[in-house]
């Protein structure tokens, strides 16, 4: 049973790394065949293949629910629900559109809008409205977020911006309940704290500030304030603890067995949390998980704790196989299989301080692999901080926010209650706001697949009971995880990185010993590209300090990351064609007219006497490593490109960064002459609104033979300077099924 069910979920589990989808009739074809083996001896290879084909044909219809291409760009009238807790943004409201319809086209059965200046919407209405949708796509880039699977895994189809609507009919049902309860919150005074206490009890975390979600990265506790299988978990446990506490005192009736209903009463109790938080996947990950883990406490405990893992793996996965496209699912599977590992079959009891513990620091271990391979920061004060925050939300804080919210009807009591937790929830953020500046959050380098896998053996290892031979062995075959190597470049290269920020630009640019950044990527109010893809990209190609920031101009597009690169990494020189645009804790320097080398690589800079605007100002970088260079020129329009041509300035290079993201002011004739590219380099964001790059641009560069690369297209670009290659392309060379 137990090697079926782990045949099972391997095979659903396989999706998740599939470059692309077998063709239907191979689908077909298995689906006919898998069968055959259950009569054999091998009914392993059965499970194993049924599995893998029920994956791939719910993966194969989420796709072919997304946007048809003809209709990328297009604005059309469609109508549909609102589902889910609509997000109040700083110039709008984001939001999911159910059972999309329109008369002229067929759509995507949901979609993902947003509403600049739209109004405040309610989750349940029946809206009308005229939006301009796009088809799935997001950043892609050596390591980050990656939003494409995101909203395959949420089976969003489109997303889009909505230029006017009307409501058809007002809210109602259950979702229209979570947003009368989130509202009813909003107009609490819970010590400022009303966006939090919305997330704990009805899943929203909209309220919470850019600056809260990095605290709680940082700290390890993100989990606490998204309702997940903790908070699902903790709930069922507090009724049921309610229980056990009336049979031990005697005040349960003696003819009703306790155990039952304690069990029935639990899973209610959390099936209720569950569908006020909007029971999501990971929500219903977390009931059936509680649900079983209820089943076999009442009926199965001689059946150990491996078999309803593997029930649970096996349902959800089954119920939904994209799952395994989200870190959450790999997350809190892993960390349940790791406590399991930990505590079950242990001889001796355990004090409760020293249980705490040993799941905070098994936890921290066992989940060290997962975090890396995931690409996802490493909380060093994790342990300590949950170790903190976890009895803090759990026992302190949740309950009373629950019970406070459902007292609010009587005058004071409800209230009072929510301010309490609000207070409670404030003290926590500030607990770990000092935990977090005394211990760092850790962006590692990349590991190599076999530095994963010793780490991964090594935090086996130590998961182990005490006294089992080779436990201690695991400390050693950790420290891949923590010095893995970085990617070496040769003297007298330097390797350039071109990153997918949007509508923006950011390049690194490595030598064996250096590293320069320019442009540091956009920042439109909390949306940080910077703190986003620039800082966690730069570390895992093992960057741990700059040489220089050099910002083309002051514009948020180039220079809006530079103040989280300031904040969390040691450089050396700041300077810009702008300096005096900058913040002041910048202390940025004018360039220009300079030039250095490091290890056998050129770098020379230039900036227009006299400029006439912002984008004018900026300051050019030329880099040259064996004979081949390439030339970064900001956002210079053509008066300024003939400055430089006039200025006499080494400009033929093989590659050029095509300025102002091909805007048509840019890239004239005379400098595609003097610079005379090989290929030229486009950063810029998919459907953004200023038309780039500019078909007049596309039409000069293609006249003189120049190869376009554009990282809307691409993804973050790679250049060997001084090899004379090829470009490596992040979206080309790490092909996924969902791209």
């Amino acid at each position: 049973m137990r090697l079926a069910l782990l045949a099972l979920a391997a095979g659903l589990v396989s999706l998740r790394f599939l470059p692309s989808l077998p063709p239907g009739w191979i689908l077909a074809l298995l689906a006919v065949v898998s069968p055959v083996f259950l009569l054999s001896r091998a009914f392993v290879l059965s499970f194993f293949l049924l599995g893998f084909t029920w994956a791939c044909f719910s993966a194969q219809n989420a796709l072919d629910d997304r946007l048809a291409p003809a209709l990328d760009g297009r604005t059309l009238w469609v109508t549909g629900n609102v589902v889910g807790l609509p997000e109040q943004t700083a110039d709008g409201v984001r939001f999911e559109l159910a059972n999309a319809r329109s008369r002229r086209a067929e759509l995507p059965s949901l979609l993902r809008l947003s509403w600049r200046g739209g109004p405040d919407l309610k989750a349940g209405e029946h809206l009308r409205v005229a939006v301009t949708l796009r088809a799935p796509h997001g950043l892609v880039n050596p390591v980050g977020f990656d939003y494409e699977a995101w909203l395959l895994a949420r089976r969003i189809g489109a997303t889009g911006t909505v230029k006017a609507g009307e409501q058809v009919a007002a809210p109602g049902g259950l979702n229209g309940l979570r947003d009368s309860i989130r509202q009813a919150l909003f107009e609490q005074d819970a010590y400022g704290r009303e966006g939090a206490l919305a997330a704990l009890i009805v899943g929203d975390g909209s309220g919470l500030s850019s600056a809260d979600w990095t605290l709680l990265q940082a700290t390890g506790t993100i989990h606490l304030m998204v309702i997940s299988g903790q908070h699902i978990t903790m709930v069922a446990g507090l009724v049921y603890g309610l229980f056990f506490g009336m049979a031990r005192l005697g005040l349960w009736p003696r003819q009703w067995p306790w155990i039952p209903c304690a069990c029935i009463a639990a899973f209610l109790a959390a099936l209720t949390y569950g569908l006020m938080a909007g029971f999501q996947v990971p929500v219903r990950r977390a009931c059936v998980m509680v649900a079983l883990v209820l089943l076999w406490r009442w009926r199965f405990r001689q059946l150990g704790i491996v078999l309803p893992l593997l029930v649970a793996l096996n349902v959800v996965l089954l119920a939904e196989p994209l799952a395994v496209l989200q870190p959450g699912f790999w997350l809190s599977f892993g960390a349940v299989s790791i406590l399991a590992l930990a505590f079950v079959g242990r001889l001796g009891a355990l004090g409760m301080l020293a249980t705490a513990w040993r799941a905070q620091w098994t936890v921290t271990v066992g989940l060290l692999p997962f975090l890396l391979i995931l690409g996802l920061p490493v909380s060093l004060s994790s342990p300590i901080a949950n170790l903190i925050a976890v009895p803090w939300v759990g026992v302190g804080i949740v309950p009373i926010a629950l019970l406070g919210c459902l007292l609010l009807p009587i005058p004071w009591v409800g209230s009072s209650l929510l301010w309490l937790a609000g207070f409670l929830l404030e003290l926590l953020f500030r607990i770990l706001a000092v935990i977090a500046d005394a211990i760092p959050v850790w962006l590692p380098v990349h590991v190599p697949w076999w530095g994963w896998l010793l780490g991964g053996l090594g935090a086996i290892c130590l998961l182990l009971p005490a006294g089992t031979p080779g436990r201690l062995l695991g400390g050693i075959l950790l420290l891949p995880l923590f010095f893995a190597p970085a990617e070496e470049v040769p003297e007298g290269q330097a390797h350039v990185w071109m990153f997918d920020v949007g509508q923006g630009q950011a390049v690194l640019i490595r030598t064996r010993d250096h590293a320069l950044v320019y442009d540091a990527g956009p920042r439109f109010g909390d949306f940080d590209l910077g703190a986003r893809v620039v800082l966690p990209n730069a570390r895992a190609l093992g960057v741990h300090r700059l040489d220089e920031l050099l910002l083309s101009h002051a514009d948020a597009d180039h220079a809006g990351g530079a103040l989280a690169l300031h904040s969390t990494m040691p450089i050396l020189r700041v300077s810009s064609g702008e300096p005096e645009a900058l913040p002041a804790v910048l202390n940025a320097q004018s360039c220009g007219g300079e030039s250095w080398r490091w290890n056998g690589v050129t770098f020379t800079t230039w900036r227009s006497p006299a400029p006439s605007d912002s984008n004018a100002s900026s300051c050019v970088l030329r880099v040259e490593a064996n004979g081949e260079s390439v030339l970064l020129t900001g956002d210079v329009d053509m008066a300024t490109e003939k400055r430089l041509i006039e200025s006499g300035w080494n400009l033929p290079s093989r590659w050029l960064q095509a300025a102002h993201h091909g805007s048509k002011t840019g890239t004239g004739d005379p400098f595609l002459d003097a610079v005379a590219p090989a290929v030229a380099l486009i950063s810029r964001g998919k459907h953004n609104g200023y038309g780039h790059p500019h078909p007049d641009v596309i039409g000069r560069l293609n006249a003189h033979g120049v190869e376009v690369l554009d990282t809307a297209a691409t993804g973050a670009i790679h250049i060997q300077l001084g090899t004379h290659g090829k470009a490596i392309l992040t979206r080309r060379d790490h092909v996924v099924f969902w791209r």
